[in-house]
């Protein structure tokens, strides 16, 4: 663990996969007080929101469990970031000063305006309070009422699946294709179990409206349903917008290919949030450790006046969870497209299960061993210029 006697002030925003191990990994230079801001005060572990609303599984955490002795939470929100004097405003009114800062907001559900009743209606699948909000709601109406799911990728097949495993009526509207990111071979399966386990797939349909308790579709028609999950893609925080910072189409922060923002070498970014001038990442767990990885040991790099080293990362597939005792696992080639090959049922649940606990486990060992995360990066990726860097001073 490197030692040196100037302090610096780094302040991470967001407590989820990215932003709690990227505190933790700061912790290898003893001289850095690090600060990691977030809304709520127990973790919330995302892969599992899915298990909360079924009833067959917790989604949170003790950030005790989870942090190293150097970090520090505070639960609060960030309302702004004030790059001109580096300073964080929080929504309880307290500001924080920084000397870098890691921008690690996450994402948040798309559920789209433009839809009648889709935002009154609809309860959005990526947080914990809708989340915990639509469990409530499934406990008020009867078992074999419908529930429908808007959304058919990986995020809408599981929470279907994981219902309909409960004994719960589900139809799951796709918009247009069963698990895109699938291979056909894989989509077939996904398709037959979902089947097999009572899920009226409406693959072609696409929802034009939500009520209180039905959903409409394009062609007029008008489908009974009792609750409506919005899990139609992900959106992000306006936060970096909201203070002046680039970012795409998306609203994620543009940065460099070392995770700098392209406007700001004090301001690193990491997870969901991040969105390389190169390359845009999935929006996924599996980028999230690595991304927050690089965004520390670019801080780090930076406050030692040494070179970041660039980011990279390279894909081997994905999974979805089929309830609780199955899974497709659909591979893929380093840059993320799809390989005509999969594996099914049992054993790939069993290692889905592993990896959704690996998650805090490997959390955990970044605490108690700053520096420990690793990841397979061997993705080709563009050449991009690299800041120099630029040794902290406080200021």
């Amino acid at each position: 663990m490197t030692d040196y006697r100037e302090t610096h002030k780094v302040v991470v925003i967001g407590g989820g996969y990215a932003g709690t191990l990227a505190a933790n990994r700061l912790q290898q230079n003893s001289g850095i007080d690090i600060t990691l801001v977030n809304p709520r005060p127990k973790f919330v572990q995302r892969l599992r929101l899915h298990q909360l609303v079924a009833g067959t599984g917790d989604a949170t955490a003790d950030y005790g469990t989870l942090l190293g002795d150097g970090v520090q939470l505070v639960v609060d929100s960030a309302t702004r970031i004030d790059t001109a004097d580096r300073k964080v405003l929080l929504e309880s009114g307290y500001t924080l000063n920084y000397d870098y800062l890691i921008y690690a907001v996450g994402s948040t559900a798309a559920v789209p305006a433009r839809i009648p009743g889709a935002t009154e209606f609809a309860y959005p699948l990526a947080e914990f309070e809708p989340a915990q909000q639509l469990r409530d709601s499934l406990d008020k109406i009867d078992q074999d009422a419908w529930v429908t799911v808007v959304g058919g990728g990986l995020t809408g097949i599981e929470v279907a699946a994981e219902l309909a495993e409960q004994g719960r009526k589900v139809a799951l509207v796709c918009g247009g294709r069963l698990a895109p990111s699938f291979e056909e071979p894989a989509r077939r399966w996904v398709a037959k179990w979902l089947a097999t386990n009572g899920v009226a797939v409406l693959e072609a349909d696409v929802v034009v409206e939500v009520r209180p308790d039905a959903v409409v579709f394009a062609d007029g028609a008008v489908r009974p349903s009792a609750v409506t999950i919005w899990a139609g893609g992900f959106g992000v925080p306006e936060l970096a917008a909201r203070s002046g910072l680039r970012t795409d189409a998306l609203g994620r922060l543009l940065t460099d290919e070392t995770l700098t923002s392209v406007d700001d070498d004090r301001v690193v970014a990491a997870g969901d949030a991040a969105a390389t001038s190169a390359q845009t990442l999935r929006m996924s767990c599996y980028a999230a450790g690595p991304t927050a990885a690089t965004a520390a040991d670019t801080v780090l790099s930076r406050i030692a006046g040494t070179r970041p080293a660039q980011f990279g990362l390279a894909y081997v597939g994905s999974t979805v969870g089929l309830g609780r005792r199955a899974a497709t696992m659909q591979f893929a080639r380093k840059d993320d497209t799809p390989v005509d090959f999969h594996i099914r049922g049992r054993i790939p649940g069993l290692i889905k299960e592993a990896v959704t606990k690996g998650t805090l486990w490997a959390i955990r060992r970044e605490a108690r061993k700053p520096g420990s995360a690793a990841w397979y990066r061997r993705g080709t990726r563009p050449a991009q210029a690299v800041r120099e860097p630029e040794v902290v001073t406080q200021r």
